[in-house]
């Protein structure tokens, strides 16, 4: 853990002995009373933590010092087709360690059905994968996670309007198969970006039309077809270079 993160309804309450950021500080770091760590608290400030005392029921008492604000995350939101549940958590692990401001996540026509019964969006496995993205990058925010029936519904309601932005966005559909231009040759801008990534089998002919009428650019990033995971941290990682002021 690069920064130990805690709730609000947490403060002032003792860390239990089996909780992992106790295990992490007295057994990885090592840390004594009177040690300093960092730490933040989730959706407010940055700074350091001061171990207190070591109970003896092994839990730990603590005090934050935390006024530092976190990193600006990235005026960037990511939409995605639903993967398998590992890709999923590592997908969401990810982004959230780039500093993804917002994952929309749908199903594709493409893409298997059953992938969208996974628990992990309902079973606080999601949430834990946006933390653990966030404890990487020592950050205390974590992207906004909504969820749609399909690509239709997503550009029907098209949640990047909802925003106040004072710039128009740059919209962006990834496609390796009927690409009308390379990701890497878009013109450095300083508008926020939308990009939505498709399933391994990529979009389907009505998708693709769907896109166009909503006004999304279909790039590619080269002839390789990429895991999903792969092509979203990839794509992030473009638009960060791409997008000034991002």
């Amino acid at each position: 853990m690069n920064i130990i993160l805690f709730e609000e309804y947490e403060l002032g309450r003792s860390l239990p002995r089996r909780d992992e950021r106790t295990i992490h500080l007295l057994k990885v770091l090592h840390k004594k009373p009177g040690d300093e760590f960092d730490a933040g608290i989730i959706g407010g400030k940055r700074g350091t933590g001061i171990i207190e005392k070591i109970n003896f029921d092994g839990s730990v008492n603590y005090t934050l010092n935390c006024f530092d604000p976190p990193p600006e995350r990235l005026r960037l939101r990511i939409a995605v087709s639903f993967v398998r549940p590992i890709q999923m958590r590592r997908l969401l692990r990810d982004l959230s360690n780039i500093g993804v401001s917002f994952i929309d996540i749908f199903t594709a026509d493409t893409c298997e059905k059953s992938y969208r019964d996974t628990k992990l969006l309902t079973d606080g496995g999601s949430y834990a994968a946006l933390l653990e993205g966030a404890v990487q990058a020592r950050d205390t925010l974590l992207p906004s996670l909504t969820l749609y029936e399909s690509a239709d519904m997503w550009l029907e309601k098209r949640p990047w309007d909802k925003i106040n932005e004072n710039r128009i966005p740059l919209l962006i559909a990834m496609d390796n198969e009927r690409a009308e231009g390379s990701l890497f040759n878009i013109t450095q801008t300083s508008r926020p970006a939308v990009i939505a990534i498709g399933p391994e089998r990529g979009w389907s002919d009505r998708e693709r039309n769907l896109f166009e009428k909503a006004g999304f650019l279909r790039l590619s990033m080269g002839e390789r077809a990429l895991r999903t995971e792969t092509a979203c941290t990839a794509a992030a990682a473009i638009a960060m270079e791409k997008i000034h002021g991002i």
